[in-house]
């Protein structure tokens, strides 16, 4: 039976095959599942074009922010609307078609030309473009997917630094490089390459993100983040984008109101620069996966400013608000800022002046802000326990949550670790343990939270640093161990990125991708040691003997 989709890019996929009926597990219709790999089609005709054809370089700076944003608009989460990828296809065609093409045997990505909306429909109701639905060699199939999930994370990541005005050529030309090679490229070495190059530009673009963020607003640094409520009307922030919380928080100032930050934006609360704000109020529940139950108690408007929306309850859909690449069909969206300007908040700030209080779900407060600088500050209090044998092992838990009950696995391993272990996180995987008492070790919390997922980066830096320190001429010899938790494909860069780094050993969970080949998974084994998380008491004596 004809699969009505075809999906297997997140870590939810069914059954670990992937979503092939009317509806993803993630909520996503099959019909804008099928309009998403049209779109990847024609920036695989974009990119071909682009590498081989007579590009004007005057419209380089609008197809790099298009073909990026059009990358990062199809992870997992972000953008649930037909009408939005009809729109961007339309506009993909008329920037592909703008690069004269010279060879005559393009792909049908290069060339191909609906004359209307039913032509675009009609392709994707045929999964013309559809990846993994393409006859060939299963171990080419599946590099190419690796490869594809990895520069959206790389485009992902480089959205984030271009909205704060960094930008790295380079970086956009090994998107389109690959792009290019998902189309044409038939040798396995030469995607296997591709693969691992993912990795040193997952390095560069995380780096980049981060001289943006820190440029913009200062060196995350130790907070003790509130997770109570207050008295006062509120508006709930969630997903990945500073500069829309910046200007959020600038232009509610004054309004009454105070301002949550919920999921992946609980690391603002250890930038120095949005600490000036006093209505800014600290953080209001726990992962993406949650915000059905947590959106509704929060009784004010909640803003989603990049992915993790999943498809929203009626309790709440009408005071929630998307922007940037977020979009669900009958969801009030906020227009993108234009040259010079900012975004126009007023709507949500004058609906929460209205609105009660947010029901409390929890008190106290959580650990927040360990990224490189703030770590590097601690090093010699950290290395000497280490020497003293305060501390014995590091445990980098980071990465992505998620819905299903078998990650109940990283809670365990955290409860389960020694007294004298330190967990470095990135990530909402940390959602799993955050909030858990595993107390300190001089003074040290257990738990060193360095940001958002894309803020694993300081997490590798340091870990470098450490080996620099402790004069050690390989990283897996320091006393760090790898359980990585994933979710979607900006986990699958950040696991690139670590394998770039010659890190070995990483545990990976709750499964494999199901995107990953036998004989994929064979290399990754061979060539990195990559291995499946397990039974718990049986992980943690592994980790603890490494």
């Amino acid at each position: 039976m004809e699969p009505k989709m075809f999906c297997n890019q997140c870590q939810e996929t069914m059954r670990n095959e992937g979503c092939t009926f009317n509806k993803g597990v993630c909520g996503k219709a099959n019909s804008t599942a099928n309009l998403q790999d049209v779109l990847l089609g024609v920036l695989r005709g974009i990119a071909y074009r682009f590498t081989a054809g007579d590009s004007d370089q005057n419209s380089r700076s609008e197809i790099d922010e298009f073909v990026t944003k059009a990358l990062f608009s199809t992870i997992t989460n972000v953008n649930f609307s037909d009408d939005f990828f009809i729109e961007n296809i339309k506009t993909g065609l008329e920037l592909r078609d703008q690069i004269k093409i010279k060879s005559e045997t393009a792909p049908l990505e290069a060339t191909w030309s609906p004359k209307n909306d039913s032509e675009i429909l009609q392709a994707a109701a045929e999964k013309t473009f559809n990846l993994h639905l393409q006859k060939g060699n299963e171990d080419l199939i599946s590099l190419k997917e690796l490869l594809l999930f990895g520069i959206k994370g790389i485009a992902a990541y480089g959205d984030h630094a271009l909205v704060l005005g960094q930008k790295n050529t380079e970086i956009f030309d090994f998107m389109y490089k690959s792009l290019e090679a998902i189309s044409v490229e038939e040798e396995v070495p030469v995607l296997l390459n591709l693969v691992m190059e993912a990795g040193k530009v997952g390095v560069e673009v995380m780096a980049l993100l981060d001289k943006a963020n820190t440029k913009t607003y200062g060196h995350p640094e130790m907070t003790q983040v509130k997770i109570d409520t207050g008295n006062r009307p509120g508006i709930l922030i969630s997903g990945h984008d500073l500069k829309d919380f910046e200007e959020l928080l600038e232009q509610s100032k004054d309004a009454g109101v105070d301002i949550y930050t919920h999921g992946e934006m609980l690391p603002a609360n250890s930038y120095p620069f949005f600490k000036k704000y006093d209505h800014f109020y600290g953080n209001y529940g726990g992962s993406w996966w949650q915000q059905k139950t947590e959106f509704e108690k929060f009784n004010g408007p909640i803003l989603m400013t990049t992915n993790c929306l999943v498809p929203p309850a009626k309790s709440y859909a009408d005071r929630l608000f998307t922007t940037g690449n977020v979009g669900f069909d009958g969801i009030k969206h906020i227009v993108d800022r234009k040259p010079g300007s900012r975004k126009d908040f007023s709507e949500i700030i004058e609906m929460a002046k209205k609105t009660d209080p947010p029901a409390k779900i929890e008190e106290g407060t959580i650990w927040g802000g360990f990224a490189r600088n703030q770590v590097m500050e601690l090093a010699d209090k950290v290395i000497a326990a280490v020497k003293e044998g305060a501390i014995s092992k590091f445990v980098v838990m980071a990465g992505c949550d998620g819905r299903f009950k078998d990650r109940s696995y990283y809670t365990e391993i955290a409860e389960k670790l020694p007294e004298d272990t330190v967990i470095l996180t990135a990530g909402c995987a940390k959602y799993r343990y955050n909030k858990l008492d595993l107390g300190d070790i001089g003074g040290i919390p257990r738990v060193l939270d360095a940001g958002q997922c894309n803020d694993s980066y300081s997490l590798a830096y340091i870990a470098l640093q450490l080996k620099d320190a402790f004069g050690l001429d390989d990283i897996n010899d320091l006393p760090i161990s790898y359980d990585i938790a994933w979710y979607e494909q900006k986990a699958v860069l950040v696991l690139l990125a670590l394998l770039h780094l010659g890190v070995k050993g990483i545990r990976l969970g709750p499964t494999l991708p199901a995107f990953l080949s036998p004989a994929v998974v064979k290399v990754l084994v061979d060539k990195f040691e990559i291995k499946p998380i397990g039974d718990v008491a049986q992980d943690v004596a592994a980790i603890m003997n490494e």
